[in-house]
């Protein structure tokens, strides 16, 4: 807070934007994360994981038949 409050001081004094509030963009920044991990994984020919992986092998696996 103390950063963001110097910051602010600085900038006006030079004329220049305000910076962004501290956390005002958290949440954007770890979703563009996990976006770029997905990517990773895409582009290094790895299978997907998680809930993706086990839905698609639901689908493809023949479900034994019930008696």
């Amino acid at each position: 807070m103390h950063q963001y409050m110097i910051d602010n001081y600085r900038a006006a004094v030079r004329g220049d934007q305000v910076p962004p509030q501290p956390g005002r963009h958290d949440r954007q920044v770890i979703r563009e994360i996990g976006e770029y991990r997905r990517f990773r994984r895409v582009a290094a020919c790895r299978p997907a994981e998680g809930r993706v992986r086990r839905a698609v092998t639901r689908l493809l696996r023949p479900r034994p038949a019930r008696r």
